[in-house]
């Protein structure tokens, strides 16, 4: 769906992340308060863009954000949207007792096995206290139960609902985030629109 929005409707990527990004920031936003500390987990790929974009808005909006980069961020719009978040106000060092955990390290194209350094990420954050929310797909997520998973409680997933989503237990909240694709992309796939007209942010 993403392929066909950039090819045919020459929709950019990096307003999709954009609008990924501020979902999600308003998502975050509605778990905590503006004295709360926020984890933004990000990996180097586009959901860690739109994560690094939910950073940069969040710390405008007067948050403590702190951000967990398993790796270095290389690619060019994610190094891009995390430069922009660093001048935001987003910190790079560990955070104490975040209020909300955010996982953006991988999106739909993650593999499994996971690498350590996520699995090492993912396990701090299922050991705190936090709040857990997941953009778009949980990391880890698998229909083999042994893998180790991020633990969210809410996941926003983008665009359209992810069958791999049933896997998750019943208790898992699960919204859908409008990121801009017309409805000639929907009726390509054989789906509707949400109506994202009503509510850029529809709960599942």
């Amino acid at each position: 769906m993403d392929a066909l929005a950039v090819e045919k409707f020459k929709l950019p990527v990096e307003l999709m992340m954009e609008n990924a990004g501020l979902q999600l920031a308003r998502r975050v936003s509605a778990k905590a308060l503006v004295e709360d500390i926020i984890v933004i987990g990000a990996g180097n790929g586009n959901n860690g863009g739109g994560g690094l974009v939910a950073a940069r808005r969040l710390a405008g909006w007067g948050y403590s954000v702190f951000l967990d980069l398993p790796f270095n961020i290389t690619k060019e719009l994610p190094q891009k949207q995390l430069q922009r978040a660093l001048a935001f106000g987003a910190k790079t060092v560990p955070a104490n007792a975040p209020a909300v955990w955010v996982d953006a390290y991988l999106g739909f194209s993650q593999r499994l096995p996971l690498s350590e350094p996520i699995k090492n990420s993912i396990q701090k954050a299922n050991q705190s206290d936090a709040y857990r929310i997941s953009l778009d797909l949980p990391t880890g997520i698998s229909p083999n139960p042994d893998e180790v998973i991020f633990d969210a409680k809410e996941v926003l997933t983008l665009a359209a609902h992810k069958k791999i989503l049933n896997h998750l237990p019943e208790s898992v909240a699960i919204y859908i985030a409008d990121i801009g694709l017309p409805a000639a992309v929907y009726k390509e796939f054989g789906l509707l629109q949400p109506e994202f007209n009503k509510d850029q942010i529809i709960p599942l």
